[in-house]
């Protein structure tokens, strides 16, 4: 028997790889001739460096950049250095949770950062990338990433413009000092929604108010980031701030389209491919996938319903393991998940059962027992 197993990190608790070991633990408890293989999984949001850098054979490396509002952070992101890969979440550098609520405010937060983490990748030797953008503190437009680059951007007074609040009086794109190598690279951008960016559905108007900004604010980024647009419409023709996708990350899916060689794709899609997983699955006899929470949102591209989607493919049978199940996650069954269990042995607090010893043998055992089926 052939076993493939990829579960989602189980936030706070396990990662994806503990997961997984545990679910194999359990499984060759029953079946120890098996060949259980454990492959990293993610959806390209929270956790994907950690899932993936590993389970691609990589290192996972830290930077010291700017965080939102200018204070120093320490950014974790992914080399594989035989695929010249840099796997990089933007919120490691830019993320609303690198500041408290009351620091909140789009008008000053940049993503600076996290163009100084892809720009150290890119020193490193990598060409290619695989970009999470969710979590964001911010809504520039992407404009301090571009600074980082070595873009200037000339405001109306002269002055070089040096965050959102700047966006609307920029007259002319100065690219002599943009660093070459990023001609050679190539972002997949993990991007799960279908924003552009701006008007009643953009970054602003939905994201905005999240990330502190007031009614006059979301008017004022609005303006700046349609602004912004049209400037950088004068220098890359192609740019199209409609497109969907645009408004994510407070504008950065718009400056990946207009200013990189990148591609907006959901981030399950994009991990399934990195991770080569369809070639596991093709062969195996079984799919054994899950993640913290099975609910209602795990069948809008959640990993363990991209996972099962794959298997299906294939004609394959899926089980999935969590650590709790709420009424809606029936939708996983149409959605490819054969069977789902949550792992919860007894009746503990939330604390408790996120243990990680506590939750590894919770999911050895429930692995086991399912297994006993078969």
């Amino acid at each position: 028997m052939k076993i493939v197993i990829a579960m989602d990190s189980f936030k706070g608790c396990m990662t994806s790889l503990e997961a997984g070991n545990a679910a194999k633990d359990g499984a060759k408890r029953v079946f120890p001739e098996a060949e259980i293989l454990v492959r990293p999984m993610a959806d390209g949001g929270e956790g994907t460096v950690e899932a993936l850098t590993p389970g691609l054979g990589g290192v996972i490396c830290t930077a010291k950049v700017q965080g939102p509002l200018g204070r120093e952070v320490d950014c974790r992101y992914g080399i594989v250095e035989q695929e010249k890969l840099g796997i990089i979440e933007m919120a490691g550098a830019a993320g609303i949770t690198l500041i408290t609520p009351k620091e909140r405010n789009p008008m000053a937060a940049s993503t600076y950062g996290a163009g100084q983490v892809i720009l150290e990748a890119v020193k490193a030797g990598c060409r290619r990338f695989l970009m999470g953008i969710g979590g964001s503190a911010t809504n520039d437009g992407g404009l301090g990433m571009l600074r980082a680059f070595g873009y200037e951007f000339v405001c109306e007074e002269g002055n070089l413009a040096q965050k959102a609040s700047d966006l609307d009086r920029i007259v002319e794109i100065r690219r002599e000092k943009v660093v070459p190598e990023l001609e050679e690279c190539v972002f997949r951008v993990a991007c799960d929604v279908t924003n552009p960016l701006c008007g009643p559905s953009g970054a602003s108007a939905v994201f905005g108010p999240q990330k502190g900004a007031t009614p006059e604010m979301i008017r004022q980024l609005d303006l700046g980031l349609e602004h912004f647009a049209e400037v950088t419409r004068r220098f890359y023709p192609a740019a199209d701030a409609a497109a969907p996708g645009t408004g994510a990350a407070g504008g950065l899916g718009f400056v990946f389209l207009a200013y990189t060689n990148a591609v907006l794709e959901p981030g399950i899609r994009i991990v399934l491919e990195e991770t080569r997983l369809e070639d596991d699955i093709a062969q195996a006899d079984m799919v054994i996938t899950g993640e913290g929470r099975l609910d209602g949102q795990s069948v809008m591209g959640k990993a363990p319903v991209g996972v099962a989607g794959l298997a299906k493919k294939y004609g394959k049978k899926v089980l999935a393991f969590s650590g709790s199940v709420a009424e809606e996650a029936r939708a996983c069954n149409k959605a490819g998940i054969d069977a789902y269990f949550p792992i919860l042995r007894e009746v503990v607090t939330l604390e408790e059962a996120m243990e990680k010893e506590r939750a590894q043998k919770n999911m050895r055992d429930a692995v086991e027992q399912a297994m006993r089926l078969l």
